[in-house]
């Protein structure tokens, strides 16, 4: 049985961040977190990144650490970035299970209509841009804006993340079923199982999966990172991995 240790619950809050549009420094990235979780308990963390400039593919690492998901979108078409984003925003919010507030970190008026369609759905949207790259198409549909470069300098709320606070977790044999059931949603989706997709669907299968560090082994650890919960349920027979792609043994013997 799943344990749960809760006072009140949190409205959920997902993060979908240009990379290009709006670029951080650590302290900046850790301030913008301490305002998103000042809303709320973070649901998603999104970042999208294109490997082929240096500078943002050094910062996959740093971002990964602090649980960001990075999405390589490796084009040099104008918008390209903008475009898998807008998508996103919309196929995750007609999921089964979805947050109350989306932080969209772009100033880009491109974004307009989706924030649009995302407050018809009765979804609180709060864009935080760049001073002087703020579209004012952008500005008037979002609830709240705020500049990237006033993060020092915006209000966060310790008191409520601690009174609100919800401890959720997943023992790990509870997670491996979670961990298969999603590798076979992806195969029927016709989608690649990797790491970041099966991650994401992880969490909308089961609500008290908030991330690797929910999972709680049977003396009480926690995982380090994800793949070393992947390289156990490998050690365990239950999954292959190729790089950052997952695979299930038994759909292996019955291919064979």
């Amino acid at each position: 049985m799943l344990k749960t240790q809760q006072k009140q619950q949190k409205l959920l809050v997902s993060i979908y961040w240009d990379l290009q549009n709006v670029f951080l420094s650590q302290e900046q990235v850790n301030l913008l977190l301490a305002f998103v979780e000042s809303k709320g308990q973070i649901f998603d963390k999104k970042v999208y990144y294109n490997s082929l400039c240096l500078h943002q593919a050094t910062e996959k690492k740093n971002l990964q650490k602090l649980g960001f998901s990075c999405i390589d979108v490796p084009c040099v078409l104008k918008n390209s970035a903008d475009n898998q984003i807008k998508s996103d925003l919309i196929d995750d919010f007609y999921k089964h299970q979805s947050p109350n507030i989306v932080t969209l970190v772009s100033g880009d008026g491109d974004f307009a209509n989706s924030v649009s369609v995302l407050r018809q759905l009765g979804k609180k949207v709060i864009v935080m841009a760049r001073k002087g790259n703020l579209k004012k198409q952008l500005k008037e549909l979002a609830d709240e804006t705020f500049f990237v470069d006033d993060l020092c300098d915006l209000p966060v709320n310790t008191n409520q993340t601690e009174i609100n606070y919800v401890d959720v977790c997943v023992n790990y044999n509870e997670a491996l079923d979670l961990l298969i059931e999603a590798i076979k949603t992806a195969s029927i989706q016709g989608k690649c199982a990797r790491f970041s997709y099966i991650d994401n669907l992880m969490r909308q299968f089961c609500k008290n999966y908030q991330g690797i560090s929910s999972i709680r082994t049977p003396d009480g650890k926690k995982f380090k990172r994800f793949s070393c919960f992947i390289d156990a349920a490998v050690k365990d027979g239950r999954v292959r991995r190729q790089n950052q792609e997952l695979f299930l043994i038994e759909l292996d013997k019955l291919a064979a």
